[in-house]
């Protein structure tokens, strides 16, 4: 992830100095003189972590004096500086499926009278509204509506596989939310298995995606050297990183010259399944077909040197930040077909569904896109276009802006 990032200063104590730590040269906008508080479980740059910083992004614009408190340092941190938020590196209770273990549970419990106090001390500082960004931070609604803080609560996960009733688990928290955004449709649905009363209140806004500064087409002809593939995202058993590995190895005894590269790294707790990753190159013999290039600041460096991109989760995906990113990148696309990834990729020209969970079915389609290169490479072109429209940043930024603006209004 990057050199660690030193403990940025905890956030000014008071709304007026906390507007001025994010620039007095801030533009009167919708949400002008607001303190907005921002609880984020993490510091790194995968998806919902870059739909955040759209957030902050948007609500400093629209005025507001941001403050955003993570548990943890990380490279977002400097980003959400940038953008003009305060940062406060505090304790939070993030869910973690490693909690569900017996021996987890007296480290939950200090992690959870730590974070009470955290919050308490962030909440004293009198936000006027608070924006809690993914299910994962539980006591952030419960505590923002016994202070009588507004709180919007926005949901990026859906675990569709998971029991109604430990659903309604995690989604109890939202209902004390005064307002709720789910990232797609199959992540309302999902909340509406839990319950329907949220999901009729929840409102679906797809995230907002930025595209590369300049957009590279992809090469002409695939004549000359090997055809790259890329994967980007976590390294986990969920997202299928070792399906790609076994496309690759099964192209390549086919006798397709190919390569692949993978940014990304593990899960906390999930090392063991990149180094499984790693065995599996070295026993196949494609150490120098595949290479792990670790998190990568800059996508769009590794989209735009690859040929063709594979998201292969093998579970329902709730939205799909990077098989929008790769539409954006106009290369070639390779999804799972189910949940938020369909969703994602909805209508864009070009792009290959295949089953989840079937490598075969992944060197299948990467068959057919080299057998039909310059038609897959304009079809990729027009998905970009496409995709530039339907999850353009300022059009996400305006939807969050427009559902904060309205829950102030609704207090005043």
């Amino acid at each position: 992830m990057g050199p660690p990032h030193p403990r940025p200063p905890h956030a000014t104590p008071d709304r007026e100095q906390a507007a001025a730590a994010a620039g007095s040269s801030r533009n009167a906008g919708p949400l002008s003189g607001l303190h907005v508080l921002v609880a984020h479980p993490g510091a790194e740059l995968y998806g919902s972590d870059r739909v955040v910083l759209e957030s902050v992004v948007a609500m400093v614009r629209a005025g507001a004096a941001v403050e955003v408190t993570v548990p943890e340092t990380g490279p977002l941190i400097d980003e959400l500086s940038s953008a003009g938020a305060t940062i406060a590196v505090e304790p939070a209770l993030v869910l973690r499926k490693s909690m569900m273990h017996p021996r987890r549970w007296p480290a939950t419990v200090v992690a959870g009278i730590r974070a009470f106090g955290a919050s308490g001390r962030l909440l004293g500082r009198r936000p006027d509204l608070v924006y809690v960004n993914t299910i994962t931070l539980p006591i952030w609604p419960l505590l923002a509506r016994i202070r009588a803080v507004p709180v919007l609560t926005h949901i990026h996960e859906a675990e569709s596989g998971t029991s109604r009733l430990l659903l309604r688990a995690l989604y109890l928290p939202h209902l004390f939310a005064d307002a709720t955004i789910a990232n797609s449709e199959f992540s309302c649905s999902v909340i509406g298995r839990a319950y329907r009363s949220l999901a009729r209140r929840t409102r679906v806004i797809y995230n907002g995606v930025a595209g590369p500064v300049a957009n590279t087409p992809a090469r002409m002809s695939l004549e000359g050297g090997p055809v790259r593939l890329a994967y980007v995202g976590r390294l986990s058993p969920r997202k299928g990183t070792d399906l790609v590995i076994a496309a690759v190895a099964e192209l390549i005894a086919d006798g397709m010259d190919v390569e692949l590269d993978v940014a990304g790294e593990a899960f906390r707790g999930y090392e063991w399944f990149a180094d499984e990753l790693r065995e599996t190159v070295a026993r196949r013999g494609l150490d120098s077909r595949v290479r792990f290039l670790g998190f990568q600041d800059d996508v769009w460096a590794t989209l735009e040197a690859a040929d063709v991109v594979v998201v292969p989760s093998r579970v329902g995906e709730p939205f799909g930040n990077t098989a929008v990113e790769a539409a954006l990148a106009a290369r070639p696309l390779i999804v799972s077909e189910s949940s938020g990834l369909v969703e994602a990729t909805h209508g864009l020209p070009g792009v290959h569904r295949v089953r989840p969970g079937d490598a075969s079915a992944i060197a299948e389609a990467v068959r057919e896109i080299v057998a039909r290169w310059p038609m897959q490479r304009e079809q990729a072109r027009a998905a970009a276009r496409l995709a530039a429209l339907r999850f353009d940043p300022e059009r996400y930024r305006a939807s969050i802006i427009e559902l904060l603006a309205g829950l102030v209004r609704a207090r005043v």
